[in-house]
């Protein structure tokens, strides 16, 4: 059985040399020489996958976005209680942070040069709102929710707090990951269900 084409070990060498050089160094510090000479192939050669850096990084974040997505399953399913799906998606999307704490600091860094990468960034995150408007809506539906402001507007803003949270710890902010968490658990809870402890069919 062949392996993969040539071009193919090309493009997974330069993102292996990326992510070593993110686990050492800035983006903004590491230089294209020097992920194509890890990779042992040309400069020529990382231009011709990627347009630059910040290219690479959003190329190197789809592992993390698929954690991240995979996280948010808990959330709109029918297990457990509430909380119990709010926490466990929230510490997923923290875990998923975790493994992958210097590339979220490289993808911030190329998010603020690179408007082709913050356009990236907008539609990953976009992408999670039509699941969790559904499940707002589908909540409200069945009486486990109050009613309230459009689930669409809800979910974009909760689902912002959580990037701004990420933001913070990537670059040092005084909380530690616990408090970010249980400070992120109440205020979804108590906006989407009117209370941080809510009990299914009883809505605030």
């Amino acid at each position: 059985m062949s392996g993969p084409p040539k071009g193919d070990q090309r493009r997974t060498a330069l993102l292996e040399s990326l992510d070593h050089h993110l686990h050492e160094s800035s983006l903004d510090s590491i230089n294209i020489a020097d992920i194509s000479r890890r990779a042992g192939v040309t400069r020529s050669a990382f231009y011709f996958y990627f347009e630059n850096k910040a290219a690479a990084v959003a190329a190197l974040s789809e592992e993390m976005y698929d954690e991240v997505f995979a996280a948010g399953a808990a959330l709109v399913g029918q297990d457990g209680t509430p909380r119990w799906r709010v926490e466990t998606t929230i510490n997923g999307v923290f875990d998923a942070w975790e493994r992958h704490e210097h590339l979220f600091r490289a993808m911030l860094e190329a998010r603020a040069a690179n408007p082709s990468v913050r356009e990236l960034w907008d539609a990953d995150r976009q992408s999670f709102v039509p699941p969790l408007a559904a499940m707002i809506d589908a909540e409200r539906a069945a009486g486990h929710a109050p009613p309230g402001p459009d689930a669409a507007a809800l979910a974009t803003v909760l689902l912002e707090l959580n990037d701004r949270a990420l933001e913070r710890l990537s670059l040092g902010g005084a909380l530690p990951r616990a408090a970010h968490v249980e400070a992120l658990v109440t205020i979804w809870l108590r906006t989407i269900y009117g209370t941080d402890d809510p009990t299914p069919g009883d809505p605030a």
